[in-house]
């Protein structure tokens, strides 16, 4: 039985930059405040980490500082994913190759995949490495939903381990319960519905609300992973303000602005991202102070 990649809270961390390049430096501090708040994997390169607009030698150089920088204390999950199934191969190859734990790998957005291209592509992806591979279900972003019927093919294969689903329906968690085996393991993609998915088997999330708010969010998860419901329904409640604001824009834009309103100046979004409007700012502002 394949064991899951983490439980509990793996963040998404933002990528940091000064002048535009990545800042090193910084990104070390963030990860050791991670850390030292209880969180024992980060995904380096994904949504929240402005995927898009890293360049290859850039994402290589992230996750190759973020294993150095993380030690054993911490599991590096890469965000390798892309719509073009060669480039995805190849940028998880050189994942692996500088240490990455695990990757995450998000269904090909744009090209609009039908389901026996979806399967053809995450099982070419997952037989180009050794380790685990996350699939990723975002379709507010991808444009494709990916079926259950896909999990249940993909979940055959050794290293596949699961999916962050990010789908809004939260009842297509307890389809993938019923029709995929008990070791394709279900991590939610929403700070929202963290609660709710573990009640329904999730071993936790994959975390934007983290970044601001580590401990707390391991405290909100685990207490739910423990059965502990009243405790984690309470702590879901009391952030729910703060999770509303962290996505009352595009993500990462309302969390960069959160970073640096707590301290921790992470640089604007790259363009096309622009900065977070007035009155969300503000608004955002009141509910962190």
């Amino acid at each position: 039985m394949k064991q899951p990649v983490f439980t509990g809270v793996c963040t998404a961390l933002v990528t940091p930059f000064l002048n535009n390049s990545i800042n090193f430096p910084l990104l070390q501090q963030l990860l050791q405040r991670q850390t030292d708040s209880g969180v024992r994997s980060v995904v380096l390169a994904g949504t929240t980490g402005e995927a898009p607009t890293l360049s290859d030698a850039e994402k290589i150089k992230l996750f190759q500082k973020g294993k150095e920088y993380a030690h054993s204390n911490c599991k590096i999950i890469a965000g390798t994913g892309s719509n073009s199934t060669a480039h995805t191969i190849e940028l998880s190859i050189a994942a692996e190759a500088v240490g990455a734990d695990a990757l995450l790998v998000v269904a090909p957005y744009y090209n609009k995949s039908n389901p026996e291209g979806l399967f053809a592509h995450f099982a070419a992806v997952a037989s180009s490495v050794k380790i685990p591979v996350i699939l990723y279900n975002v379709p507010s972003r991808t444009g494709v939903d990916i079926p259950v019927s896909v999990y249940r093919r993909l979940s055959a294969i050794d290293n596949i381990a699961g999916v962050k689903e990010a789908s809004t329906d939260i009842t297509k968690i307890t389809k993938i319960r019923m029709l995929c085996p008990d070791d394709f393991y279900i991590w939610s993609g929403n700070d929202d519905q963290i609660v709710p998915a573990v009640s329904l088997g999730a071993k936790g999330v994959i975390s934007v609300l983290s970044n601001v708010l580590p401990r707390e969010t391991v405290m909100m998860t685990d207490a739910a992973l423990d059965g502990d419901f009243d405790t984690a329904a309470a702590l879901q409640c009391n952030m729910g303000s703060l999770v509303e604001s962290l996505f009352s824009e595009v993500n990462p834009i309302p969390v960069k602005a959160a970073m640096e309103l707590i301290g921790f100046d992470c640089g604007p979004c790259r363009l096309p991202l622009g900065p977070l409007s007035q009155n969300h700012y503000e608004h955002l502002k009141s509910i962190l102070s």
